[in-house]
């Protein structure tokens, strides 16, 4: 295996394109898990089948204290790609629109540069290559079947459009916020579009809904509470000329801690049901809890900030965004088991890379693999790559 740095980041490049072009959902990730698994293999580092399409592997395992871990995720998301690139995803309604196939390929390239290093390692290592990041619990699903096993410490990223190009946002506590989802069904009576006094019409009431819901953040909590509560599905009626019987009502909530997300949710159920009953209708509010806070450990958080500072200059710490970002990620499980810290990393250089995630138009940038890579291997205790990486060789 080539033991030059630039070989390992265009390697990982490369990987990171292919993984683009051929994007799985949550819990589908069966190809990517196997091109993942290919690639250790080929570098000669043990690895196992962890929570199905999720896989952990170790390296300097025999040598004695507790692991540090580093983890990538990998699924994408149901969204049809317009980006136009070479790399497009071949694969309908379904695309790498966060990132996830650059931080699975970031995490290949640490792998591979740690593994030609390895015996400079002064701990072991564990590789987390976690599926189902994007609201489906992929990291407690790891967690139960045993991907903290021997583990200290934990540290992830992720790329964020935000941010200018290598800044790096991680504090010593709250850095994204937990989330939920809410569905509130009104239940009306109805008729003929000609005869609404004879109806209870739910769209009325649900349209006095979203707009009672939006005034509970302003209204209803500090100003200085980091919430939202965001409508995202509005479904009713059958035809043009029909009153229906019920409307249903989807959104989100973002949320700091679970006694504001306890407050926030009896506050969406009370306006609900006493706005549906002002328009004479009813209606059933349900709640589903998704991510708790992300919330990083003081010593690990101060840790990565200098390491990136290290690396690349004090003024990388001025990100210049405030926090909590008002995202949700499921690392929340790993930093509630371990210590640890998760870290948001600026990719916008002026190239394009500004389009946020989740975005038809979003691609990940590229130069962020070897940045992370070479932030990776510090944390991991490796003397960091030279600076100017086409001169570097083991």
């Amino acid at each position: 295996m080539p033991d030059h740095w630039q070989d390992t980041v265009e390697f990982a490049q490369a990987f990171r394109r292919t993984l683009h072009a051929q994007p799985e959902l949550s819990w589908q990730e069966h190809q990517t898990a196997l091109a993942v698994r290919n690639a250790l293999d080929a570098m000669d580092i043990p690895w196992r089948a962890c929570a199905n399409t999720g896989t952990v592997a170790w390296l300097n395992r025999g040598s004695p204290g507790a692991s540090i871990a580093l983890r990538g995720d990998m699924d994408a998301l149901p969204i049809t790609e317009q980006t136009q690139k070479a790399w497009s995803s071949q694969v309908p309604g379904c695309m790498h629109a966060c990132g996830h196939d650059g931080h699975t390929a970031t995490l290949l390239a640490t792998a591979r540069w740690l593994k030609l290093h390895e015996s400079l390692l002064p701990q072991p290592v564990t590789l987390i290559f976690q599926p189902a990041e994007e609201g489906f619990h992929g990291a407690r699903e790891m967690i139960r079947d045993g991907a903290l096993d021997d583990v200290a410490c934990i540290y992830g990223w992720h790329n964020w459009p935000a941010l200018k190009y290598r800044t790096i946002a991680c504090p010593d506590s709250l850095v994204m916020c937990g989330n939920g989802t809410f569905t509130i069904t009104v239940i009306g009576q109805g008729g003929h579009a000609s005869q609404p006094e004879l109806c209870i019409d739910p769209i009325l009431a649900a349209s006095a809904i979203t707009l009672a819901l939006q005034q509970l953040v302003s209204r209803r909590l500090s100003p200085q509470a980091a919430a939202v509560i965001s409508v995202t599905q509005f479904d009713a009626g059958s035809a043009p000329t029909v009153i229906p019987e019920t409307a249903q009502l989807v959104g989100s909530i973002r949320v700091p801690d679970e006694a504001t997300r306890h407050h926030i949710n009896q506050l969406i159920t009370d306006v609900a049901t006493h706005t549906a009953a002002a328009w004479g209708a009813r209606c059933e509010v349900r709640h589903e809890p998704r991510y708790q806070a992300t919330i990083n450990h003081g010593a690990p958080a101060a840790l990565a900030r200098q390491a990136w500072q290290d690396l690349y200059g004090a003024s990388m710490l001025d990100h210049g965004h405030p926090l909590p970002i008002m995202a949700s990620e499921d690392f929340s499980y790993f930093l509630q088991e371990i210590p640890g810290a998760f870290a948001l990393i600026g990719s916008d250089d002026g190239s394009g890379h500004h389009i946020p995630c989740h975005s038809p138009h979003y691609d990940f940038n590229d130069r962020l693999i070897a940045d992370v890579c070479r932030w990776f291997c510090q944390l991991a205790g490796l003397p960091k790559p030279d600076q100017t990486p086409q001169k570097e060789t083991a």
